[in-house]
C-alpha cells in the first residue's frame, strides 16, 4: 500500500483550521446567531391553500395589515403555508390572521395549527441548548480519556469543538435561521465525527503497537491511509441522502439538512488533519500506548491483545 503523506500539509491545514475558526468567531460576536421562533419566542400558523399560494401575494397583505415582519415560506406541497411572526405578537393577532388570509383569498383557506412560544421558554431553550453542547464534548472528552488516552481525547474534543464553531459560524456568516432542527443537527455532527475520529484513533493505537520503531508522524500517515477508503465512502454515502434532503426536503428541513452537510465535510477533514495534528502537538508516541510486557508474558501476544 502506498502511504499517503497527510502530514507533510498539517502546517497548512492548521493555518486553514485557524483562519476558519477566527471567521466563524468573529461572525458570531458581529452578526450573532439569526435566532428562530424557538429561540426567540413569537407565533407560528400553518394554513393550508385548497389550490397553490401565491407566496407574494400573502406577503404583501400581511404587511398591509400591520404584521410587518412576517416569515412566510411554503413546505411540503406548494398549498401549505407556514407563517412565522416576529416576539410581540399577540395571541389575539395570530388568531386574526386565518380571518385575513381567507378574506383576501378566492380560494378556501384552512388552519392547520397555530403555537405560540415566550419569550423566557426561547431564552431557556437557547441555555438549555448551549448546556447540552458542553455537556456532549464533555462526555466524550471522558470516554476517549478511558477508551484510549488523554491525548487522544483532548484531540477528539478539539476537534469536535472545531467541528461545532465552524457550523456555528456558517449561519451566522450567512444569515441562515437557526432553530431547534439545526441544533439537532449540530449535536449530531458531533456524534458523526466523533465516530470518523474513534475509526481513526483506533488505528493509530493498533500502528503504534505494531510499528514499534517507526516515526510518529509515518505512523500517524499509514493509519490515515488505511481507514481513508472507509472515511470518503461513509461520508459520500451521507453527503447523497443530506444534498437530497436539501434541495427536495422542504422549507422545514432545510435548515437541518444545511447544517449536516457543513459538519460532515468539516468532520470528515477534521478526523484526517485536526485530531491528528493535535496529537503530534501534543507529542503522543509509542510510550503513551505500548501495554507493558510483565514477566512470562509474550511480546507478539501483546501486539495482539485489543
Amino acid at each position: 500500500m502506498n502511504v499517503i503523506n497527510f502530514m507533510a500539509l498539517r502546517w497548512p491545514a492548521a493555518a486553514l483550521s485557524l483562519a476558519l475558526i477566527l471567521t466563524s468567531i468573529g461572525s458570531l460576536v458581529v452578526n450573532e446567531l439569526e435566532w428562530g421562533l424557538d429561540f426567540t419566542g413569537g407565533t407560528l400558523v400553518e394554513v393550508e391553500y385548497a389550490d397553490s399560494a401565491d407566496l407574494s401575494t400573502i406577503r404583501t397583505t400581511l404587511d398591509a395589515e400591520g404584521y410587518e415582519g412576517a416569515l412566510v415560506v411554503s413546505f411540503g406541497t406548494d398549498r401549505d403555508v407556514l407563517i412565522r411572526l416576529p416576539v410581540g405578537t399577540s395571541d389575539e393577532q395570530g388568531a386574526a390572521l386565518l380571518s385575513i388570509l381567507q378574506d383576501s383569498s378566492e380560494v378556501a383557506v384552512e388552519l392547520r395549527r397555530i403555537e405560540f412560544v415566550g419569550p423566557q421558554v426561547g431564552e431557556e431553550l437557547r441555555e438549555q441548548g448551549g448546556l447540552a453542547m458542553l455537556l456532549a464534548l464533555g462526555l466524550v472528552m471522558l470516554y476517549i480519556a478511558f477508551r484510549f488516552q488523554l491525548k487522544f481525547a483532548l484531540g477528539a474534543v478539539g476537534a469536535l469543538a472545531h467541528d461545532v464553531i465552524i457550523v456555528l459560524g456558517f449561519f451566522s456568516l450567512f444569515g441562515f435561521e437557526f432553530d431547534l432542527t439545526v441544533l439537532a443537527a449540530v449535536l449530531a455532527v458531533i456524534g458523526y465525527s466523533l465516530n470518523d475520529t474513534i475509526v481513526v484513533s483506533d488505528r493509530i493505537r493498533e500502528n503504534f503497537r505494531k510499528l514499534r520503531r517507526t516515526d510518529p508522524i509515518e505512523v500517524i500517515n499509514q493509519s490515515l491511509t488505511e481507514t481513508l477508503g472507509r472515511t470518503l465512502v461513509t461520508s459520500l454515502t451521507t453527503l447523497l441522502v443530506l444534498i437530497s434532503l436539501a434541495l427536495v426536503g422542504g422549507e422545514m428541513i432545510r435548515g437541518f439538512a444545511l447544517a449536516l452537510l457543513v459538519g460532515i465535510f468539516v468532520g470528515t477533514y477534521s478526523s484526517i488533519y485536526v485530531a491528528a495534528n493535535l496529537l503530534i502537538a501534543l507529542g503522543v508516541s509509542k510510550d503513551d500506548l505500548i501495554i507493558p510486557i510483565k514477566e512470562g508474558e509474550d511480546e507478539a501476544d501483546l501486539l495482539l491483545d485489543p
